[in-house]
């Protein structure tokens, strides 16, 4: 009788271990810093942003301006000369062109920040002989059929922008409009090559 206390004692307590271990386990692989020293999990999540090319020409931030004018776009080395913080006017936008040899001619585009109360309404490429003009609705059916132009897929998880083989190597302007209720726009450009 002594010795089944004593076994199920000690069953009892591998149950527990188990237990224990099993959930400390989840726990590291959810946040992929446990054990960490507060300043090693900072540096970790300060590089942890999106991924994209390493063509400084693929990643831009634009500071828009009122009234419909035209931003300037800055490569990624230029990126801290933004809209001064508070600015409601800065748009950040990330065009990735890295190759994806299963989707075809496309490159990918993120909006990463917008001015408060202003929404996309229109995405432009406009080149020497060719422009497209979408406006978001247009957008989400592409993303559904598949066509040329620009497209938003899913629930607006991929946005990105396809084009024919007749196009490869066209240098043009991607220009993305934001408007807000009171219909006043701002645009934000970047001059690109299609890979």
């Amino acid at each position: 009788m002594n010795k089944v206390k004593k076994g199920l004692w000690v069953a009892a307590a591998c149950c527990a271990l188990l237990l224990i271990s099993a959930c400390g386990a989840a726990n590291e692989g959810k946040s992929g810093n446990a054990g960490a020293s507060p300043a090693e999990t900072s540096q970790t999540q300060e590089g942890s942003g999106s991924t994209a090319s390493a063509n400084p020409d693929d990643t831009a931030e634009g500071q828009a301006a009122s009234g419909g004018t035209e931003a300037s776009a800055a490569p990624e080395d230029d990126a801290a000369s933004a809209a001064p913080s508070g600015t409601s006017s800065e748009i950040l936008i990330i065009i990735d062109q890295t190759p994806k040899p299963i989707e075809g001619n496309s490159f990918d585009f993120t909006v990463n920040k917008r001015p408060d109360g202003y929404a996309l309404s229109e995405m432009q490429w406009i080149s020497e002989t060719t422009t497209i003009v979408n406006t978001t609705a247009e957008a989400v059916q592409h993303g559904q059929n598949g066509e040329d132009g620009f497209y938003i897929s899913g629930d607006g998880q991929f946005t990105g922008f396809f084009y024919p083989d007749s196009m490869k190597g066209e240098k043009g302007e991607v220009v993305f409009v934001f408007k807000n209720s009171d219909n006043q726009e701002l645009t934000w450009k970047k001059t690109i090559t299609l890979m």
